[in-house]
């Protein structure tokens, strides 16, 4: 504590300096958090994935249709708990840019595949007697506002001549593993397969089974694929995990972008910070042999370097952790729904402190040794 006065009086030496060198550590710890946000927001599908749950596609891919049933034939098979069918409805609501999914499902068995989803029950049963009902997650409704009895109109062009379905809002679904999704629109199979064309009726886009033991995963969906080997319609059957990163895939390698732009912003931080200490360092050679004289240790020595060198990672990059709590949320609205949610947790927000930290330790390292190894002789002569 006794050398802070000494600390503070450094820094402030120079303060054009010290802002801009404050500066790019706040813009670096933003953009770090920006991405670290990103890579979990397109990773979170495979973290809260259910280790119990099995998806089945046309092989050919996602896009192609399977028969309904396919279903009644993999609940047969022995470790399926229950089957659920869901279609792909894309849809848009109001304006391309108000992007949400809106998935056809199964209303018979979707709560029995997937319990995280908690919806009211006499919401529930409404939804169950209204063909043209609809479900929506909290995220989304809270997003446009919407109550349960409002009328919501979608247009289609997916299926024939663009048309505008209209339902009726008659629940909000709420998911109870953090992090999971709130923002699907669901609607019933029922009223969906009535109104497609006459090669789309009775098929799913895909299904999701249930297991009673996440141990039957590889025999379940080796015997699912041996079933509908050779037929007209293939499948191939992985977990909700391998399914969920195929899916987050399609987006690019967003994993290998985000660590590539991670590595160059951290390389110039360290460039930019080191270069801002060695030059201080050099600026106060006669003054740092002097306290060397008076009988400064080696260790006092680098420690007040380091010490400079922290103090301006912690400030920057707190400063920029709070930046980021205030842009992140504005992107994530301002994308409408472009990416999944976009959410900045607190061991986020710790992890940019650390990096801010670390970059200021490795960046202050050398000058403070090259400054505690200096000879007071040699380096009173350069004055």
């Amino acid at each position: 504590m006794k050398f802070w006065r000494l600390i503070f009086a450094n820094l402030f030496r120079k303060k054009v300096r010290l802002i801009l060198t404050i500066g790019s550590f706040a813009i670096a710890l933003l953009l770090f958090t920006f991405l670290a946000v990103v890579k979990s927001a397109f990773s979170r599908g495979v973290e809260v994935a259910g280790a119990d749950r099995l998806v089945v596609v046309n092989r050919i891919g996602l896009i192609q249709v399977m028969p309904i049933s396919y279903g009644e034939r993999i609940a047969g098979i022995p470790g399926v708990k229950s089957v659920t069918h869901n279609h792909w409805f894309g849809g848009v609501y109001q304006d391309e840019k108000n992007f949400f999914p809106q998935i056809v499902i199964d209303v018979e068995n979707q709560r029995q595949v997937y319990p995280e989803f908690i919806v009211p029950d006499d919401q529930w049963n409404t939804f169950l007697k209204d063909r043209q009902g609809a479900v929506v997650g909290a995220r989304t409704a809270q997003r446009f506002g919407w109550k349960v009895g409002d009328r919501i109109p979608i247009k289609n062009s997916l299926y024939g001549p663009t048309k505008t379905w209209e339902f009726n809002l008659d629940g909000i679904f709420h998911n109870e593993r953090p992090g999971g999704d709130e923002s699907a629109f669901w609607l019933q199979w029922k009223y969906f397969d009535e109104n497609v064309p006459g090669v789309l009726k009775s098929t799913a886009g895909w299904y999701v089974l249930r297991l009673n033991s996440p141990d039957d995963a590889v025999r379940v969906a080796k015997t699912i694929d041996d079933t509908f080997a050779n037929s007209s319609f293939e499948t191939k059957t992985e977990t909700e995990s391998a399914f969920a990163a195929g899916f987050a895939k399609q987006f690019g390698n967003i994993e290998f972008l985000i660590l590539t732009i991670g590595s160059v912003v951290f390389f110039t931080l360290l460039l930019v910070t080191g270069n801002t200490m060695a030059i201080s360092v050099r600026e106060r050679t006669a003054e740092l042999a002097v306290l060397k004289a008076i009988g400064f240790t080696d260790r006092s020595i680098l420690f007040l370097v380091l010490a400079e060198s922290l103090v301006i990672a912690f400030v920057g990059g707190l400063l920029g952790l709070i930046l980021a709590s205030g842009a992140i949320p504005g992107i994530g609205a301002a994308l409408n729904g472009l990416l999944p949610a976009l959410i900045l947790s607190k061991s986020m927000l710790a992890l940019g402190l650390v990096f801010a930290l670390f970059v200021g330790a490795a960046s202050g390292l050398l000058p403070g040794i090259g400054a505690m190894r200096m000879r007071v002789v040699n380096a009173l002569r350069r004055v």
